[in-house]
């Protein structure tokens, strides 16, 4: 099994979704309300303004909110900005999406096939390449750590989940933007044979950060990242994720996961199940990232519940949101004053990346994580059952303090991003 690390946590959550503006409302059975209108398309314009549009594609506006929502979340960024109160090369990027610029490298190639590459804009081009989305994020807000754009197919978006807390874990950045992005449009459509109202426009994210690095900033975590797993099949990545057989306190399915006869998945069937798509429409590249912020919504009604004395909340409710995390919380994530946690110095030397992978540092906090009940746990697993690729991975609630005291200092390495 690949752990992933266990003192990763997730500090902001960002949607740009129409109807769901928090991740509680991800946990709803269906995509519109049973009587009224259908939510209308998500405005980026409201989020990022006019100047935000320039030159860009819609999924690559859409990432640009989501990402804000959740660099603002973590109290990175202030309400009346954009540029990140930390050094910019503490933070990296790392964004999913399949089909986001597919209509643009179709028309683009029609183009040339049709007349001449002389007809293409120059300022349109750098859409027909999918890293844009990425590479967009990063210039808005001025992040310079490494930047990724995975475009892996049904799991791409836990891998990139998963990418996110490795970069942190290797100590090439402190924290990163995970970014997971679909949009429709007829090429997208005439490609999957699906009309529209099936189909994902929007986009989720979140910040995965070092729990040492977000205590140093006063930020509490809203989640802790389990391990992930990928294998050929369903059953095999949740028995390596859930041994001997534990119940996971919800579990979020694959993409319209039909459900199989009794014990031909080891998922029991009094676990709660939510496919999100059912609420946001088929979400390809954009899934996993998804599933995690839902996830976070799940985890905290049941942590809200645990602490007032009504169990363990695993039952999550089919229709209501459950309202903003940061008011269910009781104020718990104010977003502190920059100045008065300063981010630390450099990161020490983590070493080869292979190095830092395999002796990363559990502090005690992560590992009273990690002995969380699994009946408080989220089980997340995105991809194809028939086609050897599905991702899981295990998301659970936080302890009261994720402090691990600083390594000693050690000069910088060829890994880390230099000031």
């Amino acid at each position: 099994m690949t752990h992933g690390p266990g003192d990763v946590v997730v500090t902001g959550v960002g949607l740009a979704l129409p109807g769901a503006a928090t991740p509680g409302a991800l946990l709803r059975r269906a995509a519109a309300p049973a009587t009224g209108p259908a939510p209308e398309p998500f405005d980026t314009a409201v989020r990022i303004g006019r100047r935000g549009h320039r030159y860009k594609d819609r999924a690559t506006r859409l990432a640009l909110c989501a990402a804000l929502d959740a660099l603002r979340d973590a109290a990175l960024i202030p309400a009346d900005g954009e540029e990140v109160t930390v050094p910019g090369d503490t933070v990296g990027v790392v964004a999913s999406s399949n089909l986001g610029n597919l209509d643009t490298a179709c028309l683009t190639a029609a183009a040339i096939a049709e007349r001449s590459a002389m007809d293409l804009s120059p300022m349109s081009l750098p859409n027909a390449s999918s890293n844009v989305i990425a590479s967009w994020v990063a210039i808005r807000h001025g992040l310079r750590g490494p930047n990724l754009m995975l475009c892996n197919g049904a799991t791409s978006g836990l891998d990139a989940v998963h990418w996110g807390a490795t970069l942190v874990a290797a100590g090439r950045v402190r924290r990163a933007v995970v970014i997971g992005v679909e949009t429709h449009n007829a090429v997208v459509e005439d490609l999957l044979g699906r009309p529209a109202d099936e189909l994902l426009d929007g986009a989720a994210a979140l910040v995965v950060e070092g729990a040492r690095w977000a205590e140093a900033r006063g930020v509490p975590a809203a989640a802790a990242l389990g391990p992930y797993e990928r294998r050929a099949g369903l059953t095999g990545c949740i028995e390596a994720l859930l041994p001997g057989g534990a119940a996971p306190g919800v579990w979020f399915t694959p993409e319209r996961y039909a459900e199989r006869p009794p014990g031909a998945v080891p998922v029991p069937e009094t676990v709660p199940r939510y496919d999100v798509t059912d609420a946001v429409g088929r979400s390809s590249g954009a899934l996993g990232v998804l599933q995690c912020a839902a996830a976070v919504g799940w985890l905290t009604r049941a942590e809200a519940g645990r602490r007032a004395g009504g169990g363990t909340g695993s039952g999550a409710g089919d229709g209501a949101a459950f309202g903003d995390r940061a008011a269910s919380d009781a104020g718990a994530r104010a977003a502190p004053d920059p100045a008065a946690a300063p981010d630390p110095g450099p990161v020490p030397d983590p070493g080869p990346a292979a190095e830092a992978l395999a002796s990363v540092p559990v502090s005690a906090e992560a590992s009273a994580s990690a002995s969380v009940p699994v009946s408080r746990q989220a089980l997340i697993t995105s991809g194809d059952d028939t086609a050897d690729a599905v991702a899981g991975l295990l998301l659970r609630p936080t302890p009261a303090r994720c402090h691990r005291p600083p390594a000693a200092r050690a000069p910088l390495s060829a890994m880390e991003c230099s000031r």
